[in-house]
């Protein structure tokens, strides 16, 4: 396809009107509300604080979307608003957001990361997650560092790149990278960890299983 006739398809921000910005933002950017929802939820720990993080970040996205370059990534960009937003919220008030117990990334979004992340949590986080409540695999994912817990959300969960994870974050892809095996290895020794306190046999747990055994011979 040539890209000329991309470019010609795609709106000419320096001249439309303010009415032709607002219908695209309503079409295009609040299709990602839920999905920011979710990230948000992840960051406030708390529905009545993620609720007011997504209507800033979507105030700020608004406001700045004149700068936003029609067919590139969206949904990237309206991430890297939505953690500034909760990085600037968080400085403000000086404190750790309210936590309950119902903190959670959504269940069938940790499975769909688990089915389609063939480099992520492949072995004993996949057996455990078909044998473990609900409650331990939130409670795994909410004990790991926010710094690891993130990257894991965004590149696992939400399937951005290491390039647009880093975009996101504000840091290198290197660190991404460090922070996402830290992340994926934490969860799957607390996986492990839970599925081993009720009799659930994981590939990790036989591993070590069997080194402790061949150490006794």
């Amino acid at each position: 396809m040539n890209n000329k006739s991309v470019d010609e398809n795609l709106p000419d921000v320096a001249t439309e009107s303010e009415a032709q910005r607002r219908e695209r933002f309503e079409r295009d950017a609040m299709s990602y509300v839920d999905q920011l929802y979710s990230a948000a939820l992840r960051m406030a720990r708390n529905p009545a604080d993620a609720e007011d993080l997504v209507q800033e970040a979507y105030t700020k996205a608004y406001s700045a979307f004149h700068q936003y370059k029609p067919g590139t990534n969206l949904k990237a960009w309206l991430y890297r608003i939505l953690t500034n937003t909760y990085i600037n919220l968080y400085r403000k008030r000086q404190r750790e957001p309210l936590r309950t117990s119902t903190d959670t990334v959504e269940d069938w979004q940790m499975a769909s990361a688990m089915e389609h992340s063939p480099a992520g949590l492949r072995s004993a986080e996949v057996e455990a997650l078909d044998h473990l409540p609900d409650s331990d695999v939130k409670a795994a994912l909410q004990a790991i560092g926010e710094d690891f817990r993130m990257a894991v959300y965004f590149v696992d969960v939400e399937g951005f790149s290491y390039k647009e994870a880093s975009d996101i974050l504000g840091v290198p892809i290197g660190t991404v990278m460090s922070r996402l095996h830290r992340g994926r290895k934490n969860l799957r020794e607390l996986l492990a960890d839970y599925a081993a306190d009720r009799g659930i046999a994981t590939g990790a747990r036989n591993k070590s299983a069997a080194k402790a055994d061949g150490g006794a011979k």
